[in-house]
């Protein structure tokens, strides 16, 4: 397909630009407003890059800053010779800023950061590895919002090569890409210049019909997208709606200018319907919107509308949407008002009915639904099709306007879909886990004439494999299930609902090569979470000795046999950086620590592992504290027992009163569960001689 682009993209009709030789691999454009205490996570993410710092340069292109933001980049430059700044008045917006950078750049590909964004660490050098690889013109690497949106079915999975026609490349127009700055010259790309919104939009279309080959990464976030906790983002200024969508139908031209008539106009076309429109007409988002600007909001999209969108862009819509479309098209404001209140109250519920650690993963099995004031939104089964029951929420004129095509879901039930994933709590990258569900359709009037969806879901953990097919790394990572059906995606934390057996089979693991602790745990609301590599230091608050130690002298009088029971799940023996250690109750307090051997419990009927601790010689009468370390690296944990030794040498070991873990289908314990118990050394001797023999055997 040749490329065309409409006159509008950028401060004139684009042609090409003389080629440039690159003295570096990367350029990194930064325009910069105003961005207050966000510009200092945006640069600690661009000198935290472990690509070479003489592979990459920044360019900032201060904008007519008015803060300390100049400044504070003229010092940064002056001591970081990979960095360069660039001062102008200001103009308005991103357009011109990101403009100058390109005609600075001396980078093969260019990248555009925005101010108060960050990158990953890894981001410039994957990025640019995957572009030679692929011979790319564009990279489109995987996003995360923190606190914005960004596009999901984009990233479930990564494309060497990717087109507007085989992937959802519509679904990302925001210009934070990695581009080979030889392919912007050639077909003189630059992004529209002046105070306008959607510059990127037109920026970013122009460039996927222009280009040979887009990739897109998506096995690591290279791209975290910020919302300013004042919601200052250029993005979040308030929308003129006249001027905005005229901004719009400039995108809209460039699709005109390269396709014809059909599927693949409406499909791209369906892009801006659906999120620069629908979705302003929907839920919170219309609910949030002053009742003065809804009106001038509506007029405008249906402007738009009529004049460039035929049947085909509205068709294979979602019903939601569909419904949205119909009334906003008979210009019903009041209905679609009604209809976001009734849709404001849909919601995601989940119960987890099971957690378990299987062969070193990690299984969840749970229920999920969708529901509407808090009951299971339900669905009118008729003539063989199901619609949506949203009559009631309607006024005659706008049960009027819809048609039964609008309503009709039968198609997108049958594409619900249950999605689980792993969020990290500080970055807020995120990893889809292996899931798999079914669907049961719920009756809740006679004959199933009006129904809900109960789905029925199992997702696996594997800690070594869940970060899109490398480990998970450290941190704190929430579980959530996501729901997405007829239009609606729903997120809920998973774990706050959940059986007995879920809460008794949520004990911590640990991992080999390299031995890494993973404790899933609740948290003050109940969420599950699992902390990787001990970050939280949770195991210090969990009850891990699941029974009395065992302690007492082998063969070898001098040898003290120490073995200790724990929930902690162990696939297979960790040897060398497990310890025990005793503290002595003292002032001085002693301290004996004590090299172990974690394994295995040697039946299932006793689930976890077997710390196993030997020490040569004799403990110092009184008492002592027990703590383990399960791996080297993580902190010891201190145990509710205390070891008692006699002047006549013998060790007792005396419980300290804790509560019980529950068991699933037993009452809850009496106080007496955990009351101060003695077993001696003399009681244990014979099962601690055995386990003796059998190690010095082996």
């Amino acid at each position: 397909m040749t490329f065309q682009t409409s006159p509008a993209v950028g401060p004139s009709t684009p042609e090409a630009v003389p080629s440039r030789e690159a003295a570096v691999k990367v350029s990194v454009i930064v325009p910069v407003y105003n961005p207050g205490r966000y510009l200092e996570d945006c640069i600690a993410s661009l000198m935290d890059q472990d690509m070479p710092a003489g592979d990459f340069e920044v360019i900032f292109v201060d904008d007519g800053s008015t803060d300390g933001s100049p400044r504070r980049l003229d010092d940064l430059a002056a001591t970081h010779p990979f960095i360069r700044v660039i001062h102008q008045a200001n103009s308005g917006w991103s357009g011109k800023p990101r403009n100058v950078g390109i005609e600075a750049a001396h980078g093969e590909y260019v990248f555009f950061l925005d101010n108060d964004d960050l990158l990953g660490q890894q981001a410039l050098r994957r990025m640019y590895a995957f572009a030679k690889a692929n011979d790319s013109d564009i990279v489109v690497g995987k996003m995360v919002g923190k606190g914005r949106g960004v596009p999901r079915e984009l990233f479930r999975k990564t494309y060497p090569t990717a087109t507007l026609s085989d992937a959802p490349l519509i679904d990302s127009l925001t210009p934070h890409k990695l581009f080979r700055r030889s392919f912007l010259d050639k077909h003189g790309l630059r992004f529209p210049e002046g105070r306008r919104r959607l510059e990127d939009h037109v920026f970013v279309i122009a460039a996927y019909f222009a280009a040979d080959t887009i990739s897109v990464l998506s096995d690591y976030v290279c791209y975290y997208h910020v919302r300013r906790d004042d919601d200052s983002n250029a993005g979040f200024e308030r929308l003129e709606p006249e001027s905005y969508f005229g901004f719009l139908r400039e995108a809209l031209d460039v699709v005109e200018a390269n396709t014809e008539p059909g599927p693949l106009r409406d499909r791209l076309y369906r892009r801006w319907y659906r999120v620069e429109m629908l979705e302003r007409l929907r839920g919170k988002r219309l609910l949030d919107t002053p009742a003065v600007q809804r009106g001038p909001l509506l007029h405008e999209i249906r402007k738009v509308v009529a004049e460039r969108f035929g049947p085909g862009v509205a068709a294979p819509l979602a019903p939601t949407h569909r419904v949205i479309g119909s009334l906003a098209q008979a210009g019903l404001l009041d209905d679609l008002v009604s209809f976001a209140n009734w849709e404001n109250d849909i919601a995601a519920a989940a119960q987890l009915d099971d957690v378990g650690w299987q062969a070193g993963t990690l299984q969840l099995t749970l229920t999920a639904e969708l529901r509407n004031g808090g009951e299971l939104l339900t669905f009118a089964h008729r003539d063989g099709r199901d619609a949506l029951g949203v009559y009631s929420t309607l006024s005659p004129a706008g049960q009027a306007a819809l048609t039964e095509a609008d309503l009709d879901c039968t198609s997108r039930l049958q594409k619900s879909k249950v999605d689980v994933l792993a969020r990290d709590r500080d970055t807020r990258a995120e990893y889809l886990l292996p899931t798999t569900f079914n669907c049961v359709r719920h009756p809740v009037a006679e004959q199933g004439a009006v129904f809900g969806q109960v789905f029925q879901a199992k997702a696996a953990v594997d800690i070594a494999t869940a970060a899109s097919g490398r480990p998970l790394p450290t941190g704190t990572w929430d579980l959530f299930v996501r729901l997405t059906s007829c239009g609606w995606t729903k997120e809920t934390r998973l774990g706050s609902h959940r059986s007995d057996a879920a809460t008794y089979h949520c004990v911590p693991a640990v991992l080999a090569n390299p031995d890494t602790v993973v404790t899933p745990y609740r948290t003050d609301k109940g969420n599950l979470t699992l902390d990787v590599g001990n970050h939280t230091n949770r195991l210090d608050s969990l009850h891990i000795m699941r029974e009395l130690p065992q302690i007492g002298y082998g063969d070898n009088s001098l040898d003290l046999h120490i073995s200790v029971p724990l929930t902690a799940v162990v696939p297979q023996p960790v040897n060398g950086s497990s310890a025990l250690r005793l503290t002595q109750n003292t002032v001085a307090g002693s301290v004996v620590t004590i090299p172990a051997a974690l394994t295995p419990a040697e039946t299932t009927a006793a689930a976890g592992s077997i710390l196993l601790a030997r020490h040569h010689g004799e403990l110092d009468p009184g008492r002592w504290s027990v703590e383990v370390r399960l791996t080297a690296g993580t902190a010891f944990v201190r145990l509710p027992a205390t070891v008692i030794t006699t002047t006549d040498g013998v060790p007792t070991v005396e419980a300290l009163s804790l509560p019980a873990r529950r068991t699933p289908g037993a009452k809850t314990p009496g106080g007496d569960a955990w009351k101060r118990s003695v077993l001696t050394g003399r009681r244990l001797a014979g099962r601690v001689r055995r386990w003796a023999r059998s190690s010095a055997a082996q």
